[in-house]
């Protein structure tokens, strides 16, 4: 028992007025709600950079979320803008994401907008307030970025991703992503079509170190094919080492 609950006890056995004792009453209830609000506030779990966790959001709740990556070897850069959107509540959630591009190798063409992707996204298992959550997502992507400058796929393309977020103690939480991509039809900047695949896995760790400051360190791999030739791809790995805070 709390030392806060065995006073409220205390006081309510001594002999007050009825309006002492009423007011008492409240002020312990108030006391017992900041407290359960104090622990629950304690941790914040959804706070990843390029891992997805697998939390809807709630009810009456749109999230924003700005991601910008920029490759210094190739001078390519990419900025994304996802919204997130419950729809009646937690189970289904819907979102889009745009793109604005740059390829080095185009440079003098400027950047431009990417593909669109539409997203849902089904809350499996549990949520937020749970120590295991399960969301997984499926994606489309539809061609509006310019193939010619590598600015788009060229071609529709499914994509699915498969976010698990687990808590392992009021110090450290987990997330874990598996993904793919099919797009039947990619074209690249020459003209040329192929089938093209990728995959992604991800991995993230959260240590919060006081309720207002957390440091992380998340590790993304993605492997894709590119069109190199009609009916022929080729394979590229990227593998990104993220700390933050």
């Amino acid at each position: 028992m709390k030392l806060s609950e065995i006073h409220c006890q205390y006081l309510r056995g001594q002999v007050f007025s009825s309006l002492s004792r009423v007011l008492m009453s409240v002020f312990c209830s108030f006391a017992a709600i900041a407290s359960a609000q104090t622990q629950h506030e304690v941790r914040i779990q959804d706070n990843s950079f390029l891992i997805e966790e697998a939390y809807n959001q709630e009810f009456g709740v749109v999230q924003h979320i700005s991601n910008f990556i920029y490759l210094a070897d190739s001078k390519d850069w990419v900025y994304s803008f996802t919204q997130e959107w419950p729809l009646a509540g937690i189970r289904h959630q819907f979102s889009y994401t745009l793109l604005a591009i740059r390829q080095g190798q185009f440079s003098s063409q400027g950047a431009g907008f990417g593909d669109v992707f539409l997203n849902y996204r089904y809350q499996m298992v549990g949520s937020g307030e749970t120590r295991v959550a399960f969301a997984p997502r499926l994606s489309f992507a539809l061609p509006s970025g310019d193939s010619n400058l590598e600015q788009g796929l060229g071609g529709i393309g499914i994509q699915t991703n498969l976010p698990l977020s687990v808590v392992l103690n009021r110090k450290f939480a987990t997330h874990w992503n598996a993904g793919a991509t099919l797009v039947p039809n990619a074209r690249n900047a020459d003209g040329q079509r192929a089938s093209a695949v990728a995959y992604n896995l991800g991995q993230s760790l959260i240590w919060e170190t006081t309720p207002n400051f957390n440091v992380m360190m998340e590790t993304f791999f993605l492997s894709a094919q590119r069109v190199v030739a009609t009916h022929k791809t080729d394979w590229s790995n990227m593998l990104f080492l993220s700390p933050g805070i």
